[in-house]
């Protein structure tokens, strides 16, 4: 008897188990999502693999000496790079930005303005545009200075037109009594190393 018992409570959650044709499950898989399509000439916004890879690079290893550390994050629409240094006292940051459908000049100009300088220069007790130029090869620089917890810095901040959908951003801070924010500027950017 026990082992009809045992039998019978084996087959019965191996039914259990068993789909039976034409039954409504408890849990139906819900249906697939549409995905978004893309406009005619437009990218996802997703960074891949190339774009990690150029952020890291960007900078040809001139961040990389035992003075500084450096941290990545990759976000929808950007990668950026945080090279710091405390002995230093001093920041550079790259940023791979993705224009999802490409970008004119006028869309750069609006992205750089006084309102997304603001948020940029959020975590400074003060800042001040010192000047700006452009190269002949579509590469914008914008100069400052600024104070943060005490300190003056001085500030380069470069923006290059990469591809049709990308744009490079290279700012590096370095306190006014150092001569390195010059010879960062003159190696990362040697056509465009200053306003001056």
């Amino acid at each position: 008897m026990k082992i009809k018992l045992s039998l019978l409570l084996v087959l019965a959650v191996l039914l259990s188990a068993c789909e039976i044709p034409g039954a409504v499950l408890s849990n139906p898989t819900p249906p697939a999502q549409p995905q978004p399509t893309l406009e005619a000439g437009c990218i996802s916004t997703e960074p891949t693999q190339d774009d990690i890879t150029r952020a890291l690079a960007y900078t040809n290893d001139q961040f990389s000496g035992t003075d500084w550390s450096r941290s990545y994050t990759v976000e929808s629409s950007r990668v950026y790079v945080t090279y710091s240094s405390g002995p230093l006292n001093a920041l550079g940051f790259v940023e791979a930005l993705i224009f999802q459908c490409g970008y004119t000049d006028t869309d750069v100009d609006n992205f750089f303005s006084a309102e997304n300088w603001n948020i940029i220069f959020a975590n400074y007790e003060s800042y001040e545009a010192v000047s700006e130029c452009q190269s002949k090869d579509e590469i914008r620089l914008y100069e400052f200075t600024a104070v943060k917890d005490g300190f003056d810095y001085n500030i380069a901040y470069w923006v290059e037109m990469d591809t049709a959908t990308r744009i490079m951003e290279t700012m590096l801070v370095f306190p006014t009594d150092s001569d390195l924010l010059d010879q960062f500027s003159s190696a990362l950017f040697p056509k465009l190393s200053s306003c001056k």
